[in-house]
């Protein structure tokens, strides 16, 4: 592909001699990966350094880098252009396959225009499965759910009865979603589970990593709103709501009926209690615990604090050890004052 042309596809700005317009792209990689024929990406400063040593064609960028030989396109969003071009270049159109005869597919389902069902899959009664839609091996959907168009179940997904998925939604292998809540009651001298009789909704543009396990709602719904993606060994349970375009990283566990609002990031192992709601545009940082409402804003620790103070508290600990070795040296030195005094 012509650099001129992915000018074009990109609104970029190409930086050096007009025959640059006819060099030949023929792939995309990493900054430290790219040959000679390769178009790479700088986003950030701290890149830079590897500049010097890059050995791809052009290297797309916001701002221009002053005194670089490499072909420079200037674009406003670097990464959302490399990005582009990965899919260009090596995203495949997928050709619908139609249904297995190694597949399930109840007589009372619902079947769209250009599905592709693999082998070993099984659809229960009532679904409903719309257009374009991909649903790999050993996927089993249950009664009354339905997948929306252009989405894609990858194998040993396991969607439970009365699931809504909406569009263009990606599930990867692995997760469970409307798996029974985790209800009970203390009875006398047993635990007395309670019906999860609720669903889930998972709405537009919602990617679930690999082993997720997203529960039913007791009575109503949980649902992830449209655009969030979440990253695999994720617990997400009932009754939850998340809103849209959140993040949330690996590990995340989140209790019970609390409610996370619009473009939240809940990083690595963040744990959520039961019943408390985080405002919208909140960041949470990696191994914290949040047992209280949060306005918005950016935490972190276990319970959680603003980051800011978080920072300071984490300097004072690491000064421990030399303030419990100065107290230790004060006491000595009282007691020698105390002894002489006494004599």
């Amino acid at each position: 592909m012509k650099l001129g042309e992915i000018a074009q596809l990109l609104n970029g700005e190409i930086i050096g001699p007009p025959q640059a317009n006819d060099i030949e792209i023929k792939g995309v990689a990493g900054i430290k990966d790219a040959i000679q024929g390769d178009i790479t990406f700088v986003s950030t400063e701290r890149y830079r350094k590897y500049l010097s040593g890059c050995k791809a064609s052009c290297v797309i960028v916001k701002d221009p880098v002053e005194g670089l030989s490499i072909i420079q396109l200037k674009v406003s969003n670097p990464q959302f252009a490399f990005a582009k071009l990965l899919e260009h270049f090596y995203i495949k159109p997928k050709i619908p396959l139609g249904i297995s005869k190694d597949s399930f597919v109840s007589e009372r389902a619902i079947i769209g225009k250009d599905v592709s069902i693999f082998p070993f899959s099984y659809i229960s009664d009532r679904v409903f499965v719309d257009d374009r839609v991909i649903v790999y091996p050993f996927v089993y959907v249950g009664s009354d759910s339905s997948i929306g168009k252009d989405s894609i179940l990858y194998p040993n997904v396991v969607i439970r009865e009365n699931v809504k998925i909406g569009n263009r939604v990606i599930i990867h292998s692995g997760s469970v979603i409307g798996s029974d809540g985790f209800g009970y009651v203390f009875e006398k001298s047993g635990h007395y589970k309670i019906p999860q009789v609720g669903g889930v909704i998972i709405e537009d543009d919602v990617e679930i990593g690999s082993n997720v396990s997203i529960d039913r709602a007791t009575t109503g719904n949980t649902i992830i709103g449209q655009g969030t993606k979440i990253d695999n060994l994720v617990q997400i349970a009932h009754n939850v709501k998340i809103g849209k375009n959140s993040i949330i990283i690996a590990q995340v566990g989140i209790a019970g009926s609390s409610e996370i609002g619009d473009y939240v990031t809940l990083a690595g192992q963040v744990g959520v209690v039961d019943h408390v709601k985080i405002e919208s545009g909140t960041i949470i940082g990696a191994q914290s615990g949040v047992t209280k409402d949060l306005a918005k804003g950016v935490y972190s620790g276990s319970p959680t604090i603003p980051h800011r103070d978080w920072l300071k508290a984490q300097i004072i600990f690491s000064k421990l050890p030399e303030l419990y070795r100065k107290v230790k040296e004060l006491e000595e030195k009282i007691k020698e004052i105390e002894r002489r005094n006494t004599q």
